[in-house]
């Protein structure tokens, strides 16, 4: 297939390894959409600070990705990880240039049921919505598909637009994990 593009998979370790497997196992392996450059369980010690945390994360993982998905599962939104995964991926410096972003909704997200392909802004991670929201554009959520050529297309239409929109990356860092149902501004 063409438009294959190296991806950083950010997502919540704990509860959606099995999704972040499938995918990659889907896409990467069986039908070679994308080269998988993400951060295994215990790589990064979550005892350093946040500036060394967002230096491995770009240095050793997003250095040579060009397109970070986000997988959001119920409680992917409070992770300090994926906060900082995406803030790295969406920096542009020198030795580092930005990413695309888009965020897949897992089966395992309780969306609004009357409304089946949309989401709660509030329990999606802030930073990806930041980049969603009308006035942005630089994100775009999609529903998990098992459709190589449909995910394929998500990821290159991310990789176009790293270029073509600037992000917003203005949200300060999480400190640390949160526990509520939901952020607020």
């Amino acid at each position: 297939m063409s438009n294959r593009h190296r991806v950083f998979v950010s997502y919540y370790h704990d509860e959606d390894q099995d999704y972040r497997e499938a995918f990659e196992h889907l896409f990467s392996d069986i039908h070679d959409i994308y080269v998988s450059e993400s951060v295994e369980m215990g790589d990064i010690d979550p005892n350093l600070n946040t500036e060394t945390i967002y230096q491995i994360i770009r240095d050793d993982y997003l250095r040579d990705s060009t397109v970070t998905v986000v997988l959001v599962g119920a409680h992917t939104w409070q992770r300090k990880f994926v906060d900082w995964e995406i803030g790295s991926s969406i920096r542009d410096t020198q030795y580092n240039p930005r990413s695309g972003l888009l965020g897949i909704l897992l089966p395992t997200y309780p969306g609004p049921p009357d409304k089946p392909n949309s989401y709660y802004i509030h329990t999606i991670p802030p930073r990806l919505h930041d980049n969603i929201k009308i006035g942005c554009g630089f994100a775009k959520m999609h529903k998990w598909s098992n459709n190589p050529d449909e995910v394929q297309r998500w990821i290159h239409d991310a990789f176009k637009r790293r270029t073509e929109i600037l992000p917003d990356n203005s949200r300060d860092s999480f400190a640390n994990n949160r526990s509520d149902e939901r952020w607020y501004d």
